[in-house]
């Protein structure tokens, strides 16, 4: 129940900054599918998916290690903190560089410092370990 409610305040916490980055900066809202990747152009759906498929090998792995090995679950969310820190990163330079609205990288560089926080904060404060 505990990840329930601590998901929820993240998603909380992301759609609120987001909000006020637009208002702040004046930044235009874009008209998104709900399931659909988004891309910027053909090059960066090609690293998108390079990204995708790779994140899935290392998940596979450290979820291997994870059960076979008893490698701590600290080791999972950093791997997720590098994951977030690349497809984000990645994300936001499309966006900064060939976008119509460059602005837009600003609200996806927050939603990842928001996504980075709260997993530093579940490593810190071990949350998840009980």
């Amino acid at each position: 129940m505990f990840l329930v409610y601590f998901v929820l305040i993240t998603f909380i916490v992301t759609t609120v900054v987001k909000h006020f980055l637009r208002k702040i900066l004046n930044i235009e809202k874009e008209k998104k599918e709900f399931f659909s990747y988004n891309h910027i152009n053909k090059l960066h759906g090609k690293i998108d998916w390079v990204i995708r498929i790779s994140s899935m090998l290392m998940i596979i792995i450290i979820s291997s290690l994870s059960i076979y090995q008893q490698y701590p679950l600290s080791f999972f969310l950093i791997a997720m903190i590098i994951y977030i820190g690349i497809d984000y990163g990645v994300r936001a330079f499309f966006e900064w560089k060939y976008s119509q609205n460059p602005k837009q990288s600003i609200l996806t560089i927050s939603e990842m410092i928001v996504l980075m926080i709260s997993i530093l904060t579940i490593m810190q404060f071990n949350l998840f370990s009980s």
